[in-house]
């Protein structure tokens, strides 16, 4: 049996959370310094609140984000985001103690400002966004993933490539456990 490590940490050494992770679910980060107008209650819906994007510069708010009132009182988080691109939509997961019936229709939300990605990212998807993870750059003979040797699927030849490769024009997942036809 092996003593426990001296800094309390377990598997993964730096940061915690072991595999991935980097040990920063559920931190609170607190009130934003700045807040802007995000959004107005259209009405509840199965205990969330239904929101219109009002947020002037036409940017889109992040997954997961804050969403507080005016005077900074977090109320919930963006669940989800949803229509058009000129006329989008969220929806705002209420805290617990909060209940989205005591929200009026057109009450205002509101989110820190650096939980906001601005509408080109979702416009512009063959313009390279930099940052984590980048664009990848196929010249292979097959193109995107799920060619060449299985892959996990992805934008390759195939019409039914998951994972393992698809049948046609995909080497390394064909026939992979049925037995030969």
């Amino acid at each position: 049996m092996r003593a426990p490590n001296s800094m309390g940490r377990g598997r993964g050494g730096r940061g915690g959370g072991g595999r991935g992770g980097g040990g920063r679910a559920g931190r609170d980060e607190g009130p934003p310094s700045v807040v802007v107008e995000v959004g107005q209650l259209m009405h509840d819906c199965e205990s969330e609140m239904v929101c219109k994007l009002t947020e002037k510069e036409s940017k889109i708010p992040h997954f997961n984000a804050g969403v507080f009132l005016e005077n900074k009182k977090k109320i919930g988080k963006v669940d989800e985001i949803f229509g058009s691109i000129h006329n989008v939509m969220f929806t705002i997961k209420p805290d617990p103690g909060i209940a989205a019936k005591s929200f009026k229709k057109d009450d205002k939300f509101f989110i820190g400002t650096d939980k906001l990605l601005p509408l080109t990212r979702f416009t512009q998807p063959g313009k390279p966004s930099g940052g984590r993870g980048g664009g990848r750059v196929t010249t292979g003979r097959f193109g995107g993933r799920s060619g060449g040797r299985g892959g996990r699927g992805g934008f390759g030849r195939t019409t039914n490539a998951g994972r393992g490769g698809g049948r046609v024009g995909s080497r390394g997942g064909r026939d992979r456990g049925r037995g030969r036809f």
